[in-house]
């Protein structure tokens, strides 16, 4: 079956959805009794023209940028839609924001967040080769082999994950691993550079058996303050017990091993040992090692736990220390990272540590100490302090690192050539920016490669595009501070040019849209040569890979706002298309949309987008649903900044939370910025006033248009968003009826910051207090329903923030739901979910936004 016809399949069983779904698990739909569906305790579905556009399935739909190293084959991991609740509500084990799918030994994400096969798709003509997955398991994880001749990826069962090698021409694929991965902190694998062997982390042969608690608890959970303010963020997930210590241990300890692809031979590098991450060295012959260190805490999740990162050999002996990374409980003006964000950061003196691909060892940069004190107007880097781009070769002793260039001040990054004989290096200050290239042999002499003001938006020439072919998504830059080999920067054949891929926008980027382009730059002379330029007119394009830069050969995606993005592969002035992307939604690509400014009172002016039915005859007034979320600005320039960006022709983006699709029922939706402003660092200071005087001038405005019917308009968004709704309905008296999803609605539960707030609550207690919708729960206007995912791990959002307004409300006499869903985090991930969420979201604007006891749907059917 190839890709169309799959696509068929799944848009006729998109169609059938709620055909497919059985009675005895849903409420009966074709009634659509709202009443019925919001009461409902089971799983419910909404009507059928919603359920189709949220289960459309976008997921095959592709973008082709993930070359290959030979540039044949492009690579598409094969979806099938949001996960089900089944598969979601495996078992697993929750330690301090690590979730661990314990009967497969590996993080919950590989069993919830994966793929059902690979396609790879011909760079040449868009042909596929379909790669031998094994029935009914689930893959992750595809990588090129250095030279792409294979492929290798993770096959997941319901009890083990190991890794399958691939040829590409065929599709055919082996199991390389003998013994299941451990893949609970590492969750990825690597190729050596020979692509002889991959490396990974192994459940040890000799492991003991999970650890449970057995009888009574040994004692009582414990937790005291470390002298210092410990400015800490309210995390959702924390371990609590020595028990969760012992199982957090027994989790992390895996055996680090290569595997020989041909023969299986396993190799193993070290004894067992608490793995947080690796990186091997080209040769396979070294690696940087980080392990997870004790002691563990009770207040910080596990990414802010201590870590060791040492260079090992192949015996597991330890050559080197790279770094220590103490565990961080907030003290001083250290403050862990939300969940997802944190990193394994370098030590202050050797930064942005990569592997040469030649083999030769690490390089890094290194800035010597100053004795100066520093001084604030810099900006990225210590001005008149030499910095160093360093080498450290085998054996890793002191003697054996040296620095290969020297700069007379802060180095922001660095890259190589492909043979490393000449460095590139960007410095930032104070707003000029430098691009530089250094032939090694010859360091005295530094020839710029381009040089421009930061703050002049609209000149900026671009980014190095590395070598790799992939650009699509933004050019990588710098050496990987992460882990991984030093950047190589794509030259022409002869070495002489670098490249520079970039997006020019209009002043007025709601006239005229965006162009990419494509830089030529020879690096002894600067001079510039423009290869590519994209056509803005009535449509977006983009580079997504190169193939061979010198022949100007490029795979592109272009887009228009009535056309989905396809890829196409350019030779020349010769274009052939690859894609057979479907937009599964046209009525909504093609339904009547507005953008246009508002002017508040005050002379603040800001955007809305408002998106019609199909159909919509002007001057008709619509019951609207408003969907928005705040933001702080300082000024009316720091606000307009953040839409230089806007593309005209981009095509609409659709998800299955889009709450565009109310236009199919008959809603007017309305997305409008939601600016608060004020001074730095007290912009809340505004925030009841700038969110009323925002959504009154919006409604006045549509108003004025004859779009919306002002008594009957709703009001809501997600998290943040949340927060906003919970605090229009209780402050303001415009909305009927609210949808707050997964929020918080007491920032005393916040009191160390939240947002962009940076005030602690001492500090600002009527801002705080203010901002707090459960203060003024007695003042809601309208009903407000709530939802929220019952192990949202979101900073600020734990899940007990609705059920401590839903019982104020219901105290107080005021008109609110709540839904609590089992599993999941912030924001709905499964089937059952997100179907059911806009089931109750459909049924309570049809109760609480329908016109003379009429529900929306039968509005629209004339009934």
């Amino acid at each position: 079956m190839n890709r169309v016809q799959r696509k068929i399949l799944f848009v006729a069983s998109a169609l059938l959805l709620s055909l497919l779904i059985g009675p005895s698990a849903l409420v009966a739909q074709d009634t659509r009794d709202p009443e019925a569906i919001l009461a409902a305790k089971e799983w419910v579905t909404p009507p059928p023209e919603i359920a189709e556009a949220a289960m459309a399935p976008r997921y095959l739909n592709v973008t082709l940028s993930d070359v290959s190293p030979d540039k044949q084959w492009f690579i598409h991991e094969i979806g099938d839609g949001p996960v089900t609740m089944d598969r979601f509500s495996r078992p697993f084990d929750e330690l301090g924001g690590l979730f661990i799918d314990y009967a497969a030994n590996r993080h919950r994400n590989l069993s919830i967040r994966t793929n059902i096969g690979v396609n790879l798709i011909s760079a040449a003509d868009g042909s596929e080769v379909q790669v031998d997955v094994p029935q009914g398991s689930r893959i992750s994880n595809t990588t090129w082999s250095p030279d792409g001749s294979r492929l290798a990826f993770f096959v997941h069962t319901d009890e083990t994950t190991h890794i399958y090698v691939a040829d590409p021409t065929s599709g055919d694929s082996r199991q390389v691993t003998r013994s299941p991965v451990l893949a609970t902190l590492v969750t990825n694998f690597e190729w050596t550079a020979d692509g002889e062997e991959v490396a990974t982390v192994l459940v040890p042969t000799e492991r003991s058996v999970r650890p449970v608690l057995r009888g009574a608890p040994s004692g009582p959970q414990v937790k005291q303050t470390e002298d210092g303010e410990n400015m800490l963020r309210t995390y959702a997930s924390l371990m609590a017990t020595p028990e969760d210590e012992t199982l957090l241990e027994w989790h992390a300890t895996g055996q680090l091993a290569t595997i020989d692809v041909e023969s299986r031979e396993v190799t193993e590098i070290g004894d067992p040992a608490m793995i947080y991450s690796f990186d091997f060295s080209p040769t396979g012959a070294h690696t940087r090692t980080v392990l997870l260190q004790k002691p563990f805490s009770f207040i910080v999740p596990v990414r802010s736990f201590g870590r060791v990162e040492q260079i090992w050999d192949r015996e597991g002996t330890v050559l080197a220390e790279l770094d220590v990374t103490e565990m961080n409980t907030g003290l001083g003006d250290n403050r862990p990272a939300a969940p997802g964000v944190a990193g394994i950061g370098g030590d202050s003196d050797r930064r942005q540590v990569a592997w040469r691909n030649d083999g030769q060892g690490l390089t890094f940069l290194q800035q010597e100490e100053s004795d100066e004190e520093e001084d604030d107007t810099d900006s990225d880097e210590s001005a008149g302090t030499p910095d160093h781009v360093m080498l450290w070769a085998p054996p890793f002793d002191e003697d054996s690192q040296y620095s290969l260039y020297s700069h007379d001040s802060g180095i922001q990054s660095y890259r190589f050539s492909a043979d490393y004989g000449m460095v590139f290096f960007r410095t930032s200050r104070r707003g000029n920016v430098g691009e530089y290239a250094v032939d090694l042999s010859d360091p005295d002499t530094r020839y710029t490669v381009v040089e421009y003001d930061s703050d002049d938006f609209y000149a900026n020439p671009g980014s190095l595009v590395m070598a790799g072919g992939r650009v699509g998504g933004g050019v990588r830059l710098g050496g990987g501070g992460g882990g991984g080999s030093a950047s190589v920067v794509e030259t022409s054949s002869d070495g002489a040019n670098v490249f520079l891929y970039g997006t020019s926008y209009n002043e007025d980027p709601a006239a005229e849209g965006p162009t990419t382009f494509l830089d030529k730059i020879e690096i002894r002379t600067g001079e510039t040569q423009r290869i590519y330029e994209s056509d803005n007119n009535n449509q977006y394009e983009r580079i997504s890979a190169i193939l061979d830069v010198d022949a100007e050969r490029f795979v592109v995606s272009r887009e228009s706002p009535t056309e989905i993005a396809q890829s196409h592969l350019i030779t020349g002035a010769q274009r052939t298309q690859l894609t057979d992307n479907i937009d599964y939604t046209p009525d909504l690509t093609n339904a009547p949309r507005q953008r246009f400014v508002v002017e508040r009172p005050d002379g603040f002016r800001f955007l809305v987008n408002v998106t019609l039915p199909p159909g919509y005859t002007p001057g008709e007034r619509l019951p609207a649903m408003f969907w928005f979320y705040p933001r702080e600005y300082e000024d009316q320039e720091s606000y307009d900044e953040r839409g230089r960006t806007y593309n005209i022709n981009a095509h609409p983006n659709f998800g299955t939370r889009s709450i565009e699709y109310l236009v199919r029922l008959g809603y007017a939706v309305v997305e409008p910025d939601a600016p608060i402003v004020g001074k730095a660092g007290q912009m809340n200071n505004n925030y009841q006033h700038d969110l009323r005087n925002n959504l009154a001038a919006v409604i006045d405005e549509l108003d004025e248009r004859g779009i919306i019917d002002r008594k009957r308009l709703g009001l809501g968004g997600h998290s943040y968003g949340a927060f906003g709704t919970a605090n229009a309905m209780v402050h303001t008296p415009f909305f009927k009826a609210g949808i707050a999803g997964d929020g918080n609605y007491n920032r005393t539960f916040t009191p160390l910051s939240f947002q962009s707030e940076r005030r602690i609550f001492w500090d600002a207690k009527e801002v705080y207090l203010g901002m707090s919708p459960f203060v003024y729960a007695n003042n809601l206007t309208g009903a407000l329903l709530m939802y929220h995912g019952l192990h949202d791990q979101n900073v600020g959002t734990a899940p007990d923030h609705s059920p401590r307004l839903f019982h104020a409300l219901n105290g107080l006499g005021k008109k609110a739901a709540m839904y609590l869903y089992p599993f999941e985090d912030h924001g709905p991930a499964t089937e059952e979910t997100i179907l059911d969420l806009w089931a109750r979201w459909t049924a309570w604007l049809d109760v609480h936004l329908a016109d003379e006891d009429l529900t929306i749907t039968e509005q629209q059917d004339g009934h």
